[in-house]
């Protein structure tokens, strides 16, 4: 598919939101773009619709050539959800091209974690024991059902994960609570319901007013707040209030 620079937007950039959509930055001229092109399109052909390819003709686009800052062709540029995920530059053979390919595809456990169902988030958690979009999940579903030590060893295998970390925080809270621990732990029930019910407003109210009283678990419930704005993510404006009032209830 050829594109220009009145097309890029929807054939490229927006398509890429539903499928990666490869481009090949080419010239009539040029002798390894007409090497790469052919194995381009027979590659992409083979992945029947799982990516697309398109074609900007950089003489009859400059425009184009210049915003992706073309220095050389063939130059291919892989878009994703908008934006260039992958790139290379130069004629390169049908294994690279493969290989490239295959890189821009969800892989198996992608694919698991997107069905969500707990058969399906253990399959993805076997494949990719630190992923934390099929840990946190699957540990959820295990909390519920009241198997915490197991929820607990899934949390345990995801380093890194603000998520992962708040939610083990919330079992041993919640573990806490039902043992009597001395001191006690606040009461965090009504900020738990509010959480799993979607209210982030309520429950991040409720958790942020218990830190001054939680004495010995005020590790544990910070990390729980942290845990709830990783999931809201940095740019939500509850996230960025609730940010500013933890600093102060802590600092």
């Amino acid at each position: 598919m050829e594109v220009s620079e009145t097309s890029f937007q929807s054939a490229v950039l927006d398509r890429s939101q539903t499928v990666p959509v490869v481009v090949d930055f080419w010239a009539e001229w040029c002798g390894p773009c007409r090497q790469l092109g052919p194995v381009l399109e027979r590659a992409v052909a083979a992945r029947a619709g799982k990516v697309e390819l398109a074609k900007v003709d950089v003489d009859a686009n400059p425009g184009l050539a210049r915003t992706f800052k073309i220095q050389g062709i063939p130059a291919v540029k892989a878009f994703r959800d908008g934006r260039v995920a992958a790139e290379f530059v130069g004629a390169q053979p049908p294994t690279a091209v493969d290989e490239f390919l295959d890189s821009l595809l969800p892989s198996e456990a992608d694919r698991l974690v997107e069905q969500g169902d707990e058969d399906s988030l253990k399959r993805a958690h076997e494949l990719e024991p630190s992923r934390a979009d099929a840990a946190v999940p699957l540990a959820k579903i295990l909390r519920e059902r009241g198997q915490t030590d197991e929820a607990l060893t899934v949390l345990a295998r995801v380093p890194g994960s603000f998520a992962a970390d708040g939610l083990a925080a919330r079992i041993a809270l919640e573990s806490a609570a039902r043992g009597g621990a001395e001191p006690p732990v606040p009461d965090l029930r009504e900020a738990f319901a509010a959480l799993d019910a979607g209210d982030h407003e309520r429950a991040l109210d409720l958790l942020l007013e218990s830190l001054p009283s939680a004495d010995g678990a005020r590790d544990d419930v910070r990390r729980v707040v942290v845990g709830v704005l990783d999931e809201l993510g940095v740019e939500h404006p509850l996230a960025r209030s609730a940010r500013r009032r933890l600093a102060s209830a802590l600092y």
